[in-house]
């Protein structure tokens, strides 16, 4: 039996899949490791900060699959990694890392993890967090205002330009590779299924 157990947790922006890798940590908070897929965008030191938020940070290309793969790889075999750290007030990785030690379990978030198949292969539990679009849009233009200083009209200029068309090309489809769908991020009876998953594997490693 694997002595790691890594879940993959994707959906669109806004969908809440996020709010459901927090609660799931909760439930064993000293045997979960939380990684976000969003601190793998690449950086972009020789482009100017203007021409950066005009990128399409919504493609597989956006991310440093590779990297967080090794990551994974390394937790695995028991190392300690050194996660980037992405600022979106500047569209671009900060100078800070993220120190990840070994877990138990492994959750790993964001809108494309399911889509790259070396990623994919990496996870021994694959989920997709579903929501309504008109739900995912204003939960996303609250937390990029509320979180990330962003001004409205950059919000929907970016959603129509790059969120909405890459969620129905690469983000939408990968749901295929999902071993469970989940209706938002708060269903109870999902967590208690998936909580009794995480339970049974750390009784058992």
């Amino acid at each position: 039996m694997n002595s790691v157990y890594v879940i993959g947790i994707a959906g669109g922006s806004g969908s809440g899949k996020s709010t459901f890798a927090a609660r799931l940590r909760e439930q064993f908070p000293d045997s979960v490791a939380l990684i976000s897929c969003d601190n793998y965008y690449r950086a972009h030191d020789d482009i100017p900060l203007e021409e950066r938020r005009l990128l399409n940070y919504d493609a597989p290309e956006a991310l440093e699959f590779d990297l967080m793969v090794s990551h994974l790889q390394a937790l695995k075999r028991g190392e300690a990694v050194d996660c980037p750290v992405y600022d979106f007030a500047l569209h671009n990785r900060s100078d800070k890392i993220l120190r990840i030690d070994p877990s138990p379990v492994i959750i790993v978030d964001g809108i494309l993890v399911l889509s790259d198949p070396a990623l994919r292969e990496t996870f021994d539990l694959r989920i997709y967090v579903e929501a309504d679009a008109d739900e995912r849009i204003l939960r996303r233009a609250r937390r990029d205002m509320e979180v990330r200083g962003r001004k409205i009209d950059d919000i929907m200029a970016q959603y129509l330009t790059t969120v909405k068309p890459m969620h129905e090309q690469y983000v939408e489809p990968s749901k295929k590779h999902a071993d469970l769908i989940l209706n938002g991020g708060m269903n109870p009876v999902a967590l208690e299924i998936v909580a009794g998953r995480v339970k049974d594997f750390l009784e058992n490693r």
